[in-house]
């Protein structure tokens, strides 16, 4: 067992879980829930589907539809039993041991009937040197791990779960000798320098000078003239595509190794590359970093087996500024090798992360995979035209989004692949939906009374970086800025606030977040609903943005960018009745673990938010990865009552 397994959706009569062997394997599921006799049900071909992506890697894709439905609210506990060569039959136990919590003999969950207590968080790059979120997130689920009250009803992944546009040197080199030891399957590259992947994985840029193997190298004319023969380039924008993943069996290994320990062990004794000189410092700073990276991961991926976990892809997860144009979009798609570059972190997003949110939208794709691999075994490569088939229907669909009818209900935006493209200026920043997909969102939140709606980009952002995105966009500098939030877009944003102010949409919304390495939390009011005198409804939104996972922002620039926005941006200062937040009542909460007045948080974690029966947040936390104490954000009244509370304790020690 390579990976896994990871729970995605939990509902009372289905279960979707995802894992990783070696071969394809016959398992049977245990459920024994703590009050009732325990259930065994054989995964056959109907409830378990296998994907071969190399000579000795299978992706199992379990959706399982229960005869009868299991109890909420309640410990269960679950077991996938492989049967052996030998007919007998091996447990978690056996074959996972690092997903037991100290205790356990099997792993449990729990189906939640309301969706009152999310884990979540964004932004997860192996090689930052700040522990990972989903440790420390482990952390606190043993603490309650009998408790079934106090377990979160899921974990929210709101994107970047991978980095497939900076991927560190000896995470490169574990990829590729994950890739020679499960034998995943190679590809042919058109429009390359290089001719397929095995002459990728030995090109001499292959380890950080990758730039000058992808698109549109602006410092490389000679060699730019002769990738292209001199047409126009699309341009891969990270600042840090040294070691950008190119092929599907690249990402494929960096989501194992992103979620699981036992890839690693595998690769253990993989030799390091011939490096340049000047590398090897960068190199053993990596390596420094993934090390606890490594000492992390057993914790995480025992998480992701306790846990439903849901998934939505940034850029990151695909590449840097993904979509963030139509310019961006139409360079990139004309291209064959940019095309293959985008669509190869789009497969393995769908088989990795999509999938699990609505396995039943995903046959005809899955179909399609099939058939590219099924004739690999000969020569261990890929089938190019029906690879090139299946990314054209990736890239054209438009089912990525998620709704779960829980209460309350939970919408997941795609706010990457829809997007209200700029016709008039293409060069400038898309709005991050398009109109029809916002006309879907208002259909589904009628009649609702509450919603979490997760917008992987806050849908309310701190404003002076928002003002400094919208000047270099002017200045045609949009790419340099990730000039990418949903005041961008004027369209976009006026229809995400005309459908908070639609009569029959709800009254309370939370929206959820990550990107940008820092956490806030605002409470917003429209005000001409807020005044109007023939009404007493007043929505509320609650924007609640944690990131990253295991990503931070750089803490001296954070700090003057949020000095400077309290000063041009309070809620009280003419300068919002410039900006689209004149419509707006906007109060920050405020991180009880302050020093000089900040309104941000800036420090690796995971997100946690408690909902009332109303769907307000009663408490919102940022839980810190260095296993210090959580951060809470305060609304100012909580802040007022706080302050007192802690000068008194002072006074009287």
């Amino acid at each position: 067992m390579l990976a896994g397994p990871v729970l995605r959706r939990l509902e009372p009569g289905r279960l979707v879980l995802w894992l990783v062997g070696s071969a394809p394997l016959q398992l049977s599921l245990v459920l024994a829930p703590a009050s009732g006799p325990p259930r065994r049900l054989v995964l056959d071909a109907r409830s378990c589907r296998v994907l071969r992506v190399g000579r000795h890697a299978c992706v199992h894709l379990i959706d399982v539809a229960l005869p009868e439905p299991l109890p909420q609210d309640t410990l269960i506990e679950y077991d996938l039993l492989v049967e052996l060569p030998d007919g007998s039959e091996a447990g978690i136990a056996h074959w996972a041991p690092h997903l037991l919590h100290r205790g356990e003999s099997r792993p449990n969950l729990v189906l939640r009937s309301r969706s009152d207590n999310i884990l979540f968080g964004s932004c997860r790059k192996p090689h930052h040197p700040a522990p990972d979120g989903l440790a420390r997130a482990d952390a606190l689920l043993a603490e309650h791990l009998e408790r079934a009250d106090e377990r979160p009803a899921m974990l929210m992944l709101c994107g970047d779960q991978v980095y497939a546009d900076d991927v560190a040197g000896p995470m490169l080199a574990a990829v590729h000798a994950l890739i020679r030891r499960l034998g995943l399957y190679g590809e042919c590259l058109d429009g390359a320098v290089v001719t397929d992947s095995d002459a990728l994985y030995r090109h001499r840029a292959s380890y950080y000078r990758r730039e000058e193997l992808l698109p549109a190298i602006r410092s490389n004319d000679a060699l730019r003239d002769r990738f292209f023969g001199g047409s126009e380039k699309p341009i891969f924008t990270t600042a840090n595509a040294h070691n950008h993943l190119v092929t599907l069996a690249e990402v494929l290994a960096m989501y194992l190794l992103a979620w699981s320990p036992v890839p690693w062990q595998l690769v253990a004794d993989a030799p390091a590359p011939l490096l340049e000189p000047r590398f090897a410092e960068r190199w053993r700073r990596e390596s420094e970093a993934l090390a606890g990276f490594r000492r992390d991961l057993p914790g995480c991926a025992r998480l992701l087996a306790h846990v439903q976990t849901l998934m939505i892809f940034d850029d990151h997860d695909i590449t840097d500024d993904w979509n963030l144009s139509a310019k961006w979009e139409t360079t990139a798609y004309q291209h064959p090798f940019s095309r293959r570059i985008v669509g190869n972190a789009l497969v393995a997003y769908m088989l990795c992360q999509g999938w699990g949110n609505r396995p039943e939208v995903f046959a005809a794709a899955l179909d399609e995979l099939a058939a590219m691999t099924a004739t690999a075994d000969l020569d261990d490569r890929l089938d190019a035209p029906v690879q090139d088939a299946l990314i054209t229907r990736l890239l054209s669909f438009r089912q990525w989004d998620v709704v779960l009818r829980t209460k309350p209900t939970v919408i997941v935006l795609d706010t990457r692949t829809r997007r209200w493209r700029n016709r008039r200026r293409p060069g400038h920043p898309s709005g991050l939906m398009d109109w029809e997909s916002l006309t879907e969102l208002q259909h589904e939140l009628l009649d609702e009374t509450a919603a979490v709606i997760v917008s992987p980009t806050p849908m309310f952002g701190v404003k002076l970086i928002e003002v400094v995105q919208r000047v270099a966009t002017f200045a045609g500098l949009a790419l340099t800025v990730d000039a990418e939030n949903w005041m961008a877009h004027r369209g976009a944003a006026g229809s995400m606030l005309n459908i908070f102010r639609h009569s029959r949409t709800p009254g309370n919304y939370v929206v959820l977040s990550g990107d940008v390495h820092y956490s806030f939390a605002y409470d917003i009011q429209l005000r001409e609903l807020r005044e109007a005198p023939d009404t007493d409804r007043s929505p509320h939104v609650w924007q609640i943005t944690s990131s990253g996972i295991k990503n931070e922002f750089p803490p001296r620039l954070l700090e003057w960018l949020d000095r400077l926005n309290r000063w041009l941006y309070s809620p009280r200062s003419p300068l919002n009745w410039f900006t689209q937040r004149r419509d707006l009542a906007l109060t920050p909460y405020l991180p009880d673990r302050r020093k000089h007045g900040e309104r941000v948080w800036n420090g690796a974690g995971i997100g946690q938010v408690w909902l009332d029966a109303q769907g307000r947040p009663l408490r919102i936390v940022q839980h810190n990865a260095d296993g210090g104490y959580s951060t809470r954000f305060l609304a100012p009244e909580e802040d007022a009552s706080h302050a007192t509370a802690s000068g008194k304790a002072f006074r009287e020690h």
